[in-house]
Protein backbone atom coordinates (compact mmCIF):
# COMPACT_ATOMS: atom_id res chain seq x y z
CA UNK A 1 0.00 0.00 0.00
CA UNK A 2 1.27 3.46 -0.84
CA UNK A 3 0.14 6.83 0.41
CA UNK A 4 -0.66 9.44 -2.23
CA UNK A 5 1.09 12.42 -0.63
CA UNK A 6 -0.24 14.78 -3.30
CA UNK A 7 -3.80 14.01 -2.15
CA UNK A 8 -2.95 14.26 1.57
CA UNK A 9 -4.85 17.28 2.89
CA UNK A 10 -4.40 17.64 6.65
CA UNK A 11 -5.55 21.27 6.97
CA UNK A 12 -8.90 20.92 5.21
CA UNK A 13 -9.48 17.67 7.12
CA UNK A 14 -8.70 19.41 10.41
CA UNK A 15 -10.99 22.31 9.52
CA UNK A 16 -13.80 19.91 8.62
CA UNK A 17 -13.38 17.99 11.86
CA UNK A 18 -13.42 21.20 13.87
CA UNK A 19 -16.59 22.36 12.10
CA UNK A 20 -18.31 19.03 12.74
CA UNK A 21 -17.31 19.17 16.41
CA UNK A 22 -18.45 22.77 16.70
CA UNK A 23 -21.82 22.00 15.10
CA UNK A 24 -22.34 18.99 17.39
CA UNK A 25 -21.38 21.01 20.48
CA UNK A 26 -23.64 23.92 19.52
CA UNK A 27 -26.60 21.62 18.87
CA UNK A 28 -26.09 20.05 22.29
CA UNK A 29 -25.57 23.36 24.11
CA UNK A 30 -28.29 25.36 22.40
CA UNK A 31 -30.95 22.74 21.75
CA UNK A 32 -30.05 19.88 24.08
CA UNK A 33 -29.95 17.50 21.10
CA UNK A 34 -27.38 14.97 19.93
CA UNK A 35 -26.18 15.46 16.36
CA UNK A 36 -26.77 11.85 15.32
CA UNK A 37 -27.83 11.96 11.69
CA UNK A 38 -29.82 8.72 11.79
CA UNK A 39 -31.82 9.98 14.78
CA UNK A 40 -32.39 13.35 13.16
CA UNK A 41 -33.58 11.76 9.92
CA UNK A 42 -35.69 9.18 11.75
CA UNK A 43 -37.33 11.98 13.71
CA UNK A 44 -38.57 13.51 10.46
CA UNK A 45 -40.78 10.45 9.99
CA UNK A 46 -42.51 10.93 13.35
CA UNK A 47 -44.85 13.73 14.38
CA UNK A 48 -43.33 16.39 16.57
CA UNK A 49 -40.45 18.81 16.42
CA UNK A 50 -39.59 18.79 12.73
CA UNK A 51 -38.43 22.38 12.18
CA UNK A 52 -34.93 22.05 13.62
CA UNK A 53 -34.53 18.62 11.99
CA UNK A 54 -35.45 20.03 8.58
CA UNK A 55 -33.03 22.91 9.10
CA UNK A 56 -30.23 20.50 10.05
CA UNK A 57 -30.84 18.20 7.07
CA UNK A 58 -31.21 21.24 4.81
CA UNK A 59 -27.81 22.44 5.93
CA UNK A 60 -26.31 19.02 5.20
CA UNK A 61 -27.80 19.05 1.70
CA UNK A 62 -26.95 22.68 0.95
CA UNK A 63 -23.34 22.60 2.14
CA UNK A 64 -21.85 20.87 -0.95
CA UNK A 65 -23.44 23.50 -3.20
CA UNK A 66 -22.14 26.28 -0.98
CA UNK A 67 -18.67 24.73 -1.06
CA UNK A 68 -18.81 24.47 -4.87
CA UNK A 69 -19.96 28.09 -5.10
CA UNK A 70 -17.06 29.28 -2.90
CA UNK A 71 -14.39 27.26 -4.64
CA UNK A 72 -13.60 24.24 -6.72
CA UNK A 73 -15.64 21.27 -5.58
CA UNK A 74 -13.89 17.91 -5.45
CA UNK A 75 -14.97 15.31 -7.96
CA UNK A 76 -15.51 12.09 -6.02
CA UNK A 77 -15.14 8.80 -7.82
CA UNK A 78 -17.20 5.84 -6.71
CA UNK A 79 -16.04 2.55 -8.19
CA UNK A 80 -19.24 0.62 -7.58
CA UNK A 81 -22.46 -0.05 -9.40
CA UNK A 82 -25.94 0.99 -8.32
CA UNK A 83 -26.70 -2.44 -6.89
CA UNK A 84 -23.64 -2.35 -4.66
CA UNK A 85 -24.46 1.18 -3.50
CA UNK A 86 -28.07 0.31 -2.70
CA UNK A 87 -27.03 -2.85 -0.83
CA UNK A 88 -24.38 -0.91 1.11
CA UNK A 89 -26.88 1.81 2.01
CA UNK A 90 -29.41 -0.73 3.24
CA UNK A 91 -26.76 -2.53 5.30
CA UNK A 92 -25.68 0.76 6.86
CA UNK A 93 -29.32 1.54 7.67
CA UNK A 94 -29.83 -1.86 9.31
CA UNK A 95 -26.58 -1.46 11.25
CA UNK A 96 -27.62 1.99 12.38
CA UNK A 97 -30.90 0.66 13.77
CA UNK A 98 -29.20 -2.38 15.32
CA UNK A 99 -26.48 -0.23 16.91
CA UNK A 100 -29.00 2.37 18.14
CA UNK A 101 -27.15 5.15 16.37
CA UNK A 102 -24.69 6.05 13.67
CA UNK A 103 -21.08 7.15 13.47
CA UNK A 104 -21.99 10.76 14.09
CA UNK A 105 -24.15 9.98 17.11
CA UNK A 106 -21.79 7.46 18.68
CA UNK A 107 -18.41 8.42 17.21
CA UNK A 108 -18.63 12.19 17.47
CA UNK A 109 -21.19 12.92 20.16
CA UNK A 110 -21.06 9.77 22.27
CA UNK A 111 -17.28 9.57 22.54
CA UNK A 112 -17.06 13.24 23.46
CA UNK A 113 -19.49 12.52 26.32
CA UNK A 114 -17.31 9.53 27.35
CA UNK A 115 -20.18 7.08 26.78
CA UNK A 116 -19.02 3.46 27.18
CA UNK A 117 -21.84 2.30 24.89
CA UNK A 118 -20.64 4.68 22.19
CA UNK A 119 -17.04 3.49 22.61
CA UNK A 120 -18.14 -0.11 21.98
CA UNK A 121 -20.34 0.92 19.04
CA UNK A 122 -17.55 3.00 17.46
CA UNK A 123 -15.07 0.13 17.88
CA UNK A 124 -17.58 -2.17 16.17
CA UNK A 125 -18.07 0.32 13.28
CA UNK A 126 -14.33 0.59 12.78
CA UNK A 127 -13.75 -3.17 12.99
CA UNK A 128 -16.52 -3.81 10.46
CA UNK A 129 -15.03 -1.20 8.13
CA UNK A 130 -11.53 -2.66 8.41
CA UNK A 131 -12.86 -6.18 7.79
CA UNK A 132 -14.93 -5.04 4.81
CA UNK A 133 -11.97 -3.31 3.16
CA UNK A 134 -9.70 -6.29 3.83
CA UNK A 135 -12.17 -8.78 2.35
CA UNK A 136 -13.05 -6.57 -0.64
CA UNK A 137 -9.49 -5.63 -1.54
CA UNK A 138 -7.42 -8.62 -0.51
CA UNK A 139 -9.72 -11.62 -0.66
CA UNK A 140 -12.12 -10.66 -3.45
CA UNK A 141 -9.63 -8.53 -5.37
CA UNK A 142 -11.89 -5.47 -5.79
CA UNK A 143 -10.33 -2.06 -6.48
Amino acid sequence: MTLDWTAFTPWPALAGGLLIGLAAALLMLLAGRIAGISGILGGLLRPGDRAWRLAFVGGLLASPWLFAWLGRAPQPAVDAGWGTLVAAGLLVGVGTRYGAGCTSGHGVCGLSRLSPRSAVATAAFMAAGFATVFVARHLLGAA
